[in-house]
């Protein structure tokens, strides 16, 4: 059985998409205030169709 997954986005893939630093991301992780991203081993991932949802969700 062959599954397909999409390919996660690192924490600097996120940032460039959303136009933010880095530091912003880290920030709102631990303030639980940004899109969802998940450990893989040390490093953080994020799920794109996650970032659109959040995103789009986002008050203007």
């Amino acid at each position: 059985m062959t599954t397909t997954t999409p390919d996660l986005w690192s924490i600097s893939r996120t940032s460039q998409y959303l136009g933010i630093p880095v530091g912003t991301l880290y920030q709102w992780r631990h303030r639980r205030i940004g899109p969802p991203a998940r450990k893989v081993g040390r490093h953080l991932r994020y799920d794109p169709a996650d970032v659109y949802a959040w995103f789009r969700g986002q008050a203007a």
